[in-house]
């Protein structure tokens, strides 16, 4: 029993030990967000762009490139032929292309909001999603949050995501938040609405806009994708929004066969996929950009690394 009560003492011990660092760890400083720390010691330039350049919408770079969707296809095929109860998809890889990308690059989530730059605490995903495939169908806005401790890979992390919040809008017909909150506000006079608007930017502006309606907003997150592939279409451009923090948005288009060229210079006709990223040039280089790009595609050109390790490097030359 003396022994039992001496272990005991122990460990509540090594508990109040342990308690403050993790405090200590999570407190915000002065001049975070909620949703972002603040970057103080960073270079003339980008302390200067946001003023220089005070608008998202003004600061928009296009990368666009069709890439072989080759073994892409092959590895959803093959993670089907398993028999899931929900099929895996091209969108859900390239969401967990994403990911990875954007846990190895943090600079790519980063955004400027108060003329200031902010590494955002979280890695977030936002999409829609139609209820039905027709026209008079409404869509339905997803936020889902990148689990950066977790042991499930990028593809099954993704995918599991997904699931959960399709089942939610189709199976279930639950609305998200923001569609919620949206629809409230609209009920209002034009005025109204407008007074409101304009008080959520101050507010987002100062960071301290509400923290239920910044977790509901898809334009609070690192990047907003759009498949139209889904719907049989093809774009390489959407543009950034000056609302919210995002900073980046990405088109998936229609795979179509396209002749590809390869180093050496060989022709040949392949299944390619169109992906466009906009992205706001303030913040990193395009340097930065470019290397991010190249190992996004080398992901989707070789899908099975979505099944490493969310943490694990990418061992290749871009």
């Amino acid at each position: 029993m003396e022994e039992m009560k001496k272990d005991l003492q122990e460990i509540q011990e090594e508990m109040k030990e342990q308690t403050p660092k993790k405090a200590k760890k999570n407190k915000r400083k002065m001049g975070d967000r909620r949703d972002g720390k603040r970057l103080k010691n960073i270079d003339s330039m980008h302390a200067f762009m946001p003023y220089l350049l005070p608008k998202r919408t003004d600061s928009e770079a296009v990368l666009s490139e069709n890439i072989d969707a080759t073994k892409l296809l092959q590895y959803v095929a093959e993670k089907n032929a398993q028999g899931p109860s929900f099929k895996y998809t091209v969108f859900h890889c390239v969401l967990a292309a994403l990911a990875k990308t954007i846990y190895l690059r943090p600079k790519m989530n980063y955004f400027y909001k108060g003329h200031r730059l902010y590494e955002r605490n979280d890695i977030i995903f936002a999409f829609t999603a139609k209820r039905t495939f027709e026209d008079h169908s409404e869509e339905a806005l997803a936020k889902i949050k990148l689990d950066k401790e977790s042991e499930l890979s990028p593809i099954e992390q993704m995918h599991s995501k997904v699931e959960k919040f399709v089942t939610m809008v189709r199976k279930h017909n639950q609305t998200d938040g923001a569609t919620d909150i949206i629809g409230t506000l609209c009920k209002f006079p034009r005025f109204i609405v407008r007074t409101v608007v304009g008080l959520l930017n101050w507010m987002d502006y100062h960071g301290i806009m509400p923290e239920g309606l910044a977790n509901e907003d898809p334009y609070n997150s690192t990047v907003f994708v759009s498949n139209l592939g889904s719907i049989k279409a093809t774009a390489n451009y959407h543009h950034l929004t000056e609302w919210g923090t995002n900073s980046i948005f990405v088109i998936v288009g229609e795979m179509k066969y396209m002749q590809d060229i390869d180093k050496e210079g060989n022709a040949s006709i392949k299944k390619m996929m169109p992906v466009g990223f906009t992205i706001d040039e303030r913040i990193a280089d395009g340097f930065y950009f470019a290397k991010s790009f190249k190992i996004f595609r080398h992901l989707i050109e070789n899908p099975e690394l979505l099944d490493r390790p969310l943490q694990e490097p990418i061992d290749f030359t871009v």
